[in-house]
């Protein structure tokens, strides 16, 4: 990989409190700008090894990257059972204006997973020049049933917990109460909007590069992935094999990903 220069640490201002950013300056002349648009709970901190490695490429190749934790999450101000969907579009639009001012470039987004569902939905609301997309929640619906699962499964091993399911817990959530998921506090606002949210209803309008990771050449594309896909139109995506790194036991890598998303924002710059 590319020499490049270290990323600048530093904390932006975004009511309520600040949030902790990482700055890749573009090697030599700047092409493009992007903020990385993290993904939900654990998922974050499995992929942070992942995101690093990108956004350094990313900014060898002249994309200008700044990396944000949103409000609740990470080193940022704020607990997760604080996060609201509606304070990360104000977080990301608080990234994009700082990283259009600093690169001279307008800023779009790169979003992983929740990431990338929230990416969708704040072009939806906002023009952005560039989206790139690494396997995107297709349907909050779904994603918050699963991250339910994770607290159904914890409370099967313990004997003195009461049996829940995922629509219990969906009651407690509508009730306006704030359940705990795996450490994790959800709160019924940020899990009302999750659950709205589905990628077919959130066809971008900008240059889009959506990019999945398979466990193996011969698989093809989740079904899922390619019906939403064709409800979009022209969208293609772009099939890689590697591991799931942000749901790995361990912290796993996908250099496959990261050729893949540089060769795919170079092609669509020509395309």
């Amino acid at each position: 990989m590319p020499a490049h220069a270290p990323a600048h640490a530093f904390f932006l201002a975004s009511a309520p409190g600040e949030r902790y950013c990482l700055y890749h300056a573009a090697a030599g002349t700047c092409r493009g700008a992007l903020v990385y648009v993290h993904p939900f709970a654990e998922e974050m901190n499995k992929s942070r090894r992942m995101a690093a490695l990108q956004a350094r490429a990313l900014a060898a190749a002249g994309f200008a990257v700044l990396q944000i934790d949103l409000h609740g999450c990470g080193d940022s101000d704020g607990d997760i059972g604080e996060a609201r969907w509606e304070q990360w579009h104000a977080d990301l639009a608080a990234a994009r204006a700082w990283l259009q001012e600093r690169s001279g470039q307008a800023a779009g987004l790169w979003g992983l997973r929740l990431g990338a569902l929230l990416a969708l939905d704040h072009a939806r609301r906002h023009s952005l020049p560039q989206l790139v997309l690494w396997q995107p929640v297709l349907q909050g619906a779904a994603f918050l049933t699963q991250f339910l699962r994770l607290k159904v499964a914890s409370g099967m091993l313990d004997e003195d917990a009461p049996a829940a399911g995922t629509r219990e817990l969906r009651d407690v959530l509508a009730s306006g109460r704030t359940i705990e998921v795996a450490g994790y506090q959800l709160a019924p606002e940020l899990a009302g909007a999750i659950d709205a949210l589905d990628c077919a209803r959130l066809a971008p309008s900008c240059p889009t590069v959506w990019l999945e990771v398979v466990a193996a050449a011969e698989r093809a594309l989740p079904p899922a992935a390619t019906r939403v896909a064709a409800q979009w139109g022209t969208q293609t995506i772009v099939k890689v094999a590697g591991p799931a790194f942000w749901s790995t036991q361990e912290i796993a890598e996908c250099p496959e990903l990261i050729d893949a998303t540089c060769a795919a924002l170079e092609g669509a710059r020509h395309g």
